[in-house]
């Protein structure tokens, strides 16, 4: 599924999986992860070279935001276009994000050929992708809110009738918290909010 400004849903994985591929002596090894900033791919690349140290290739793609706008690929070592490429396109083609995908290959003495690494590759990946749980998350919208205690029935109210989130509250003279829901509904949320006399609302974070 693919992110739009009409729908705040994405698809993902929810666990790391793992699927093997043979082909003519070689073994693939294809290793999915979840993962939700670049970050996170490198220590996770670091240990499968460790773990898989006497492979001949470590190869990978990944997408990452609910955009799907921050994506790499890498060959490490195949020619051009025959790994990282394949990957990425079962990634694509399964609409995922926030997906870290790394097929390891050991050599098995016979050359496979141009077609031969890109079906390899693809299948690795497609199989990791098919042995993995599928999950759809909402992507949401995270306020702080300020605002006098004699607001706080107004502000309550909406909160409970927009199913709006809560959390870090502080109730005083002066009262803040912050609050989150579906990225969809923020317009209309905050315009309700902003009629609350004296309430100011910022922006945190989005994911």
């Amino acid at each position: 599924m693919l992110f739009n400004d009409e729908t705040d849903v994405y698809t993902t994985i929810k666990s790391a999986s793992t699927a093997v591929f043979k082909d003519r002596g070689s073994r693939f090894i294809g290793l999915a992860y979840p993962v939700s900033s670049q970050e996170e791919v490198k220590p996770i690349l670091e240990s499968l070279r460790k773990e898989y140290h006497d492979a001949r290739h470590h190869c990978f793609a990944y997408m990452i935001g609910y955009q799907r706008l921050i994506w790499r690929i890498n060959d490490d070592g195949e020619p051009s276009g025959t790994a990282g490429k394949p990957i990425l396109g079962q990634i694509n083609s399964a609409n995922l994000t926030n997906i870290l995908i790394v097929v390891v290959r050991y050599f098995g003495g016979t050359l496979l050929g141009v077609p031969g690494l890109i079906n390899a590759y693809r299948t690795a990946a497609s199989e990791a992708i098919s042995d993995a749980e599928i999950s759809e998350c909402i992507v949401r919208d995270f306020y702080r809110l300020d605002f006098p205690y004699i607001s706080i029935n107004d502000v309550m109210k909406i909160l409970k009738e927009e199913g709006a989130s809560q959390r870090n509250q502080l109730f005083d003279i002066d009262c803040s918290l912050e609050v989150s829901f579906r990225f969809t509904q923020g317009e209309r949320i905050l315009s309700r909010l902003s009629r609350v006399e004296n309430l100011k609302y910022t922006f945190v974070t989005r994911s």
